[in-house]
């Protein structure tokens, strides 16, 4: 296999910057270019001396597989982030028989293949590497700790004493088996379908907070929806007008909100406008609102919203607060009032929601638990069904287990990991 390297911190000018090693010929690249090598997992200040002299000098560590992050060993140049001794060092090692310049996501791909991290573990770092708000970190580092994993784990384990309680009923077919499986064998498929179940229900939730959750502003025309949306983002996002149909089409902010990823969106002013181009504006601003996590209604001094009826979950809000004198809640784009206040509810709303959240959230987690559920229901069939049954409920329990290996990358995952590792940045 190839030894690899790449720059494993962003690109540019930076106080340091990390080059990373990995494969067979890791450890003889440091002896080359810092003579010597450090002791296992300890920092060795070290001048890196290339063919045309000295280079820079930082800090080297070395990693020995399998304990190391991909499994193999792995070196590490800590330098002065200048972008000259950067390709200085890169080009030393690519100028070296058997190193080339890692693709994108191979290191944590070989940790994958040398059993270093599961698919789960992998798919949990890069939604890391691309977290945007706490809310979305904590996830993540959950999953990277193993969160789904173990939870696949304990489903194996009893699916694999059911199929083993099912086969041996079939081995021993021609003796009399002294204990009827049946009731323990069902009541293993009992105890793992309700926790699949809730998955399923739970993935819209977990896959929003991995992508984020949409929030629509909705109200009649002028009531201060582009505005409210602009105090927001903290920006002129969209244009303000005291003329009534300024907003045509929908306008989306991606903004964290309490620690949450929310997409806020600035839709058409709801009615029934003459004007063609607003009647589409209109209905796409209406379709995108039902389709949203949340709705915030913005009243003006009618105190009405036509074309679109408040959910018991939205938030009615009085729109232009400087303004407008009126009991109740009310917020302002212009003064920032009741900013704070809608800015909680939002999250307090959103975050009542996290509650039911499942572990899975991608569609491949999805497909696979599902999988698992129609397997397990059809095993569960076979075996009330009597002892005749007993193979067909055997290779059912074997595809339940198989749909939960995929789940966490053992089998059927080869397709997959050209399109997951494409996401990743060169150096991880």
């Amino acid at each position: 296999m190839d030894t690899i390297f790449a720059l494993a911190s962003g690109k540019g000018r930076a106080g340091v910057a990390v080059i990373r090693v990995s494969g067979p010929l890791a450890f003889e690249a440091v002896q080359a270019l810092a003579d010597r090598l450090p002791v296992p997992r300890q920092a060795q200040l070290s001048k890196l001396q290339g063919t045309a002299g000295l280079i820079d000098t930082g800090l080297v560590l070395c990693f020995p597989g399998p304990g190391s992050f991909t499994g193999e060993d792995v070196a590490e140049f800590q330098v002065h982030g200048s972008p000259a001794v950067v390709a200085t060092i890169l080009a030393e090692l690519g100028g070296r028989q058997g190193f080339r310049a890692a693709e994108a996501g191979e290191f944590t791909r070989r940790a994958l293949e040398n059993g270093r991290l599961d698919l789960t573990e992998v798919e949990a770092l890069g939604d890391l590497i691309e977290a945007e708000t706490e809310a979305q970190r904590r996830a993540a580092v959950a999953q990277m700790a193993g969160g789904l994993r173990s939870l696949a784990e304990g489903w194996r384990v009893k699916l694999i004493r059911a199929a083993a309680l099912i086969e041996a009923t079939i081995d021993f077919a021609d003796e009399d088996v002294p204990v009827d499986v049946t009731p323990e064998v069902l009541s293993l498929i009992d105890s793992v379908l309700p926790e699949l179940r809730h998955e399923v229900s739970g993935f819209g939730v977990s896959e929003r907070l991995r992508d984020g959750f949409e929030v629509a502003i909705v109200g009649r025309p002028n009531a201060g929806k582009s505005t409210l949306l602009n105090a927001l983002a903290g920006r002129e996002a969209a244009i303000t007008s005291t003329v009534a149909g300024t907003t045509r089409d929908v306008i989306e902010v991606r903004m964290d909100l309490d620690g949450l990823p929310v997409t806020v969106l600035d839709t058409a002013g709801l009615r029934d406008a003459g004007d063609e181009v607003e009647r589409i504006g209109v209905a796409r601003g209406v379709e995108r609102a039902r389709a949203a996590d949340l709705r915030v209604f913005l009243l003006d001094e009618t105190r009405a919203v036509p074309l679109l009826m408040p959910g018991t979950d939205d938030i009615v809000v009085q729109g232009k607060g400087d303004l407008a004198a009126v009991e109740g809640p009310s917020v302002s784009g212009v003064t920032g009032e009741g900013l704070s206040w809608l800015v909680s509810e939002i999250g307090q709303k959103l975050e009542r929601r996290m509650t039911g959240a499942a572990q899975i959230n991608r569609t491949r987690h999805l497909l696979a638990v599902t999988r698992a559920i129609g397997a397990m229901e059809s095993a569960r069939d076979e075996v009330c069904a009597g002892s005749d049954r007993a193979e067909h409920a055997a290779e059912a329990l074997r595809q339940a287990l198989r749909a939960l290996d995929g789940l966490i990358g053992r089998v059927d995952v080869e397709n997959l990991l050209d399109e997951i590792f494409a996401s990743f940045c060169i150096g991880k």
